[in-house]
């Protein structure tokens, strides 16, 4: 039986690959790209000749299978991202449960990270934080995680792309409020940039400047004085309204407020029920 190396590649900066990794992806009998173009770029630089097997969200339960017979056989794999850590918001995650499954030794060649990265150089609380990845481009699921994580007090790290990151911003200032936010961008790259500022004052900046290149957001959590918990199911159906008024479907905001509260989901979906009916 064979193992699969799960590498970290530069997020930018090609003189951050380190020499494990090179080692690694060098003696391995095939690795799995995101993109096989993007990493034929990298293993080229690095003057390492191996075949590329193409993995990525889309063919990640055809080829997963593919992939683990082949390890099961004796063949040793890698498997890498475009950029950075695999298997973070990354199918990788989605092989290595298959090696798990199939009791397949994994071993991780670590690498340098967007979300560590941007997080160490926020300026934002380091000793507590959550990383959330990319928001949804659904309305319904992008506005149920804001409200998931509106009272979360620790650090919150995402990830968003330049063509969305006003729209995301908006929904930021309208869910969480208008708190600090450090905007990482180009990390390790030549036009390297951090913003420190506010969610309203980047949501100003960037409605009149064309956002460029990648971004990671560091947002502070919620302050504590400022969380209001509810203490009786009167103030979890107001809760449940704020939600409502800012589209979310009833049921929805209902299953969400009693989560956060702890109160019946039926009891609040029935008083809104009542409110409509009013």
């Amino acid at each position: 039986m064979g193992k699969l190396y799960v590498v970290g590649t530069p997020i930018g900066n090609l003189g951050d690959m380190t020499y494990r990794a090179v080692e690694t992806l060098s003696n391995v009998d095939f690795i799995c790209a995101e993109d096989t173009r993007v990493t034929a770029g990298l293993l080229n630089h690095f003057e390492i000749k191996r075949p590329l097997v193409s993995y990525h969200e889309h063919n990640a339960k055809q080829v997963g299978e593919q992939i683990i017979n082949r390890i099961l056989s004796g063949e040793n794999a890698a498997i890498v991202t475009d950029a950075g850590m695999p298997c973070i918001s990354d199918p990788g995650e989605l092989l290595v449960k298959l090696c798990a499954e199939n009791d397949i030794k994994v071993e991780v060649v670590p690498g340098p990270s967007a979300v560590v990265s941007a997080l160490a150089i926020s300026g934002l609380s380091t000793s507590r934080f959550q990383f959330e990845g990319f928001l949804s481009t659904a309305k319904k699921q992008r506005f149920e995680h804001l409200a998931a994580v509106k009272n979360c007090t620790n650090t919150l790290i995402f990830y968003e792309a330049p063509h969305k990151l006003e729209n995301t911003l908006r929904d930021m200032l309208e869910y969480l409020g208008d708190r600090k936010i450090s905007l990482c961008r180009e990390l390790t790259k030549l036009h390297e940039e951090v913003i420190r500022t506010t969610i309203a004052e980047a949501l100003a900046f960037y409605s009149e400047n064309k956002p460029k290149g990648e971004f990671v957001l560091v947002i502070e959590g919620a302050n504590e004085e400022e969380i209001s918990p509810a203490e009786t199911i009167e103030q979890a159906f107001e809760q449940v309204k704020e939600l409502v008024g800012k589209g979310m479907r009833g049921a929805d905001a209902c299953k969400q407020i009693a989560k956060a509260t702890g109160f019946s989901k039926g009891e609040l979906y029935s008083m809104l029920v009542s409110a409509r009916e009013e």
